[in-house]
């Protein structure tokens, strides 16, 4: 593999991403965007530009959504099996193209080659679940107080489902919802996040192969390009069914309103502040991999992301001994070369952030044990590499309340399981947590209902990462939202009670005698 961004080039034109890209697709082909607003896509692996989007206008958006309604009364009379063919076809091609897109997905945000890889996977992993989704939409059966009435319920397709997606995920969120949502009898209208729009550009391109080929009719999957403004639009647009929206718990708010004065649907997959309780019956060597992989995997920038750890005080000092110690070994570079563990912030502002936390915690009465510069000179040219940094804090700082997108850890100690458990709900996000523990009354006790309170809760492994299967998301200022497995896909439909009656009279329910 190569140890640099040597190879670029020949995986852009692979993947068909030029130096001007259009950026909005109807699913058989592209609109030139005839906007004045443009943007260029900087690496921050290298701080050179990779390419260029004209984001949409209001004329492109119309066409756009169209197009999707359009489409979307043909592609509901599509057998549920029909379309989870499609969604098969789409796995299978995006197999032929994991390597060029993972490293693209890389290379464009900043996260490691082995967890752009892993991204691609998740997307095939999505593609496999929602085709068996695709003979196991059931509905209940129930039975009537009535003689000779049947009950049952059933689900049928929404409409229009617009994704918001965010750029450190750039193209599997997309697919958690797209891929269920098509095989829900949907079509899917994809925003992606201006900072990771070629990723998303480059998904549309492989995918089109497998439209183009079924004559899958134009709008089944969409994607237009822009700022914050074509968020809006989705968000304030009756046409959109369902809006699915990842990123900032300011974002979702904004997103929650403009829906709900509506009185649209939304899934929404907000931030994290995610801590993993570390007991003194833990087997410390298997959470120490965990809180380091959490940490600083995908340099923070995980909504998953460990931003806390809270160990018991018999076992503080060796054990942030020991993570210290494992700090100081973790390489720091180019993604692309997989001898390096941490890759680059998005960029530069995220630096800032980074830095105003650090200078935050300080004020507040924290200590940084490890970490927190900012690194320069060969290598990291494009001013957004940092070293992640180990902070010793208080649960209450008002820092620590707070999800800051970056590599910073508070480390904070406790002295009973019960005070633990207080500590990891005591803040206003709710997504995942985790503690490590032989103890079974200890870890039955973190899974009881007065237990954890986020939406993930985890035994013996970190926080960060999800798999296919169980349905992702949050509670509190996380959203609320549930994507990708178990009965998320009920969110992309509207359930339907119905009631024959097969018989020749016409009795009512609860008894209730109206005879004319």
């Amino acid at each position: 593999m190569a140890k640099g961004t040597e190879d670029i080039s020949n995986i852009l034109k692979k993947l068909r991403i030029r130096k001007v890209n259009e950026s909005v697709c109807t699913g058989a082909g592209w609109i030139t965007a005839v906007g004045t607003k443009s943007r260029d896509i900087v690496s921050p692996v290298d701080g050179k530009t990779i390419g260029s989007i004209v984001y949409a206008g209001e004329t492109e958006y119309e066409a756009v959504m169209k197009r999707a309604e359009d489409a979307f009364h043909k592609w509901r009379k599509y057998t549920a099996p029909q379309r989870g063919e499609i969604v098969r076809q789409m796995g299978l091609k995006l197999r032929e193209y994991k390597q060029e897109l993972g490293t693209l997905v890389s290379y464009e945000m900043g996260k490691s080659l082995q967890e752009g890889l892993g991204e691609v996977q998740e997307m095939i992993d999505v593609s496999d679940f929602a085709v068996g989704l695709s003979r196991q939409l059931y509905g209940l059966s129930m039975h009537s107080e009535r003689p000779h009435h049947r009950m049952y319920e059933q689900w049928h397709p929404l409409g229009v489902v617009g994704i918001v997606s965010a750029f450190n995920f750039p193209v599997s969120v997309w697919s958690w919802n797209a891929f269920i949502a098509l095989v829900c009898g949907n079509t899917c209208v994809w925003k992606p996040s201006e900072k990771a729009a070629l990723s998303a550009i480059a998904v549309m391109n492989i995918l089109q192969e497998v439209l183009i080929a079924n004559k899958i009719p134009e709008g089944v999957i969409t994607l237009i390009n822009g700022g914050a403004e074509i968020g809006k639009e989705l968000a304030t647009d009756s046409r959109i069914a369902l809006l699915s929206a990842t990123g900032s718990t300011r974002m979702g708010k904004s997103v929650a309103k403009s829906v709900g004065e509506r009185l649209g649907k939304s899934i929404l997959e907000l931030g994290g502040n995610n801590a993993i309780i570390i007991s003194d019956k833990a087997d410390l060597d298997l959470a120490l991999r965990a809180v380091v992989f959490g940490a600083v995997g995908t340099a923070g920038q995980r909504c998953t992301t460990t931003r806390r750890i809270i160990v018991q005080k018999n076992i503080y000092k060796d054990f942030i001994k020991k993570l210290i110690s494992v700090y100081k070994q973790i390489k720091i570079g180019n993604p692309l070369d997989e001898h390096n563990l941490v890759g680059p912030l998005i960029d530069k502002i995220a630096v800032e952030n980074f830095v105003r936390a650090l200078l935050e915690v300080k004020k507040e009465g924290g200590k940084v044990l490890f970490g927190g510069e900012v690194l320069s000179g060969k290598g990291y040219e494009s001013g957004c590499y940092v070293v992640p940094a180990i902070v010793e804090a208080q649960n209450h700082y008002n820092i620590v309340q707070q999800e800051t997108f970056a590599p910073i850890l508070y480390v904070m100690q406790y002295s009973e399981i019960k005070e633990a458990i207080i500590m990891q709900n005591d803040v206003k996000q709710g997504l995942s947590s985790a503690i490590f523990t032989n103890d079974l009354r200890e870890s039955e006790a973190f899974l009881a209902a007065n237990g954890s309170d986020c939406g993930i809760a985890n035994v013996n492994i970190g926080t960060s990462g999800a798999e296919i299967g169980g349905a992702f998301g949050g509670e509190k200022e996380t959203g609320g939202g549930r994507e990708s497995g178990s009965d998320a896909w009920k969110a992309y439909m509207r359930r339907q009670t119905v009631t024959v009656n097969y018989g020749s009279t016409l009795p009512l329910a609860q008894g209730i005698k109206f005879d004319i």
